[in-house]
């Protein structure tokens, strides 16, 4: 064997070494990059159903072909919508039982996110507080006859219960956490939330859920 030939078979060689790795690097990546689909919800990567797919800090839940978020405080709340291009999901906010001023989540205290959680709140919900007792109106939050609460307790089913009692809607902005949404008994009960309320929505036009927003893998 001559030394071009012996050259350029150890130049094969290697091509094939390389090639043989990235298709074990892709294999390996695409084995992890998502996870499969829950019910009819696609399941983006960095979210993770279980130890095989997606990242373990982005953990959610398949239940019975629903898939679900788990709070701090032990509650699981179904996951409606996904927009991994914008790093954002949107979950379902607590049902309020019929004849009832209390959200189901109220024994956990609402809605909390651990503090070392890739999830936070958005600053696109508007949150309405109900059935608050009087130490709310020292707070900065919208409590008037005009709060959109009162749009909810008059024309909602699902806020019936709650007609008559004091309430208060806010924006979830930046300068408040956005790690939790709080009730508790002698404080306000129940709360909803919509996602993106523009000026002049109709009420029918009002898109119910919690919005969260992930940090990307580093």
């Amino acid at each position: 064997m001559t030394f071009s030939s012996a050259s350029l078979l150890s130049t094969r060689v290697k091509m094939m070494l390389v090639i043989s790795f990235v298709l074990i690097l892709v294999t390996h990546v695409s084995g992890h990059n998502a996870c499969p689909k829950c019910g009819s919800i696609e399941v983006p990567y960095p979210l993770s159903t279980n130890d095989n797919c997606g990242d373990p800090r982005y953990r959610v839940y398949c239940e019975n072909d629903v898939l679900q978020l788990l709070s701090a405080g032990g509650f699981y709340y179904k996951i409606i919508s996904i927009n991994p291009s914008s790093y954002r999901l949107v979950i379902s906010p607590p049902l309020i039982p019929k004849d009832t001023c209390y959200s189901s989540d109220l024994t956990s205290g609402g809605f909390t996110l651990d503090d070392d959680s890739p999830f936070n709140i958005s600053t696109r919900n508007t949150v309405m507080l109900l059935n608050c007792s009087e130490n709310i109106l020292l707070s900065p939050l919208n409590c008037s006859s005009s709060s959109l609460c009162r749009l909810f307790e008059e024309q909602v089913e699902a806020g019936n219960g709650c007609r008559g009692t004091l309430c208060c809607h806010f924006l979830k902005d930046s300068s408040m956490t956005s790690r939790r949404i709080r009730v508790r008994v002698g404080g306000c009960t129940a709360y909803t939330s919509v996602v993106d309320i523009r000026p002049g929505d109709s009420i029918d036009s009002w898109n119910y859920g919690i919005e969260l927003q992930w940090l990307p893998p580093n």
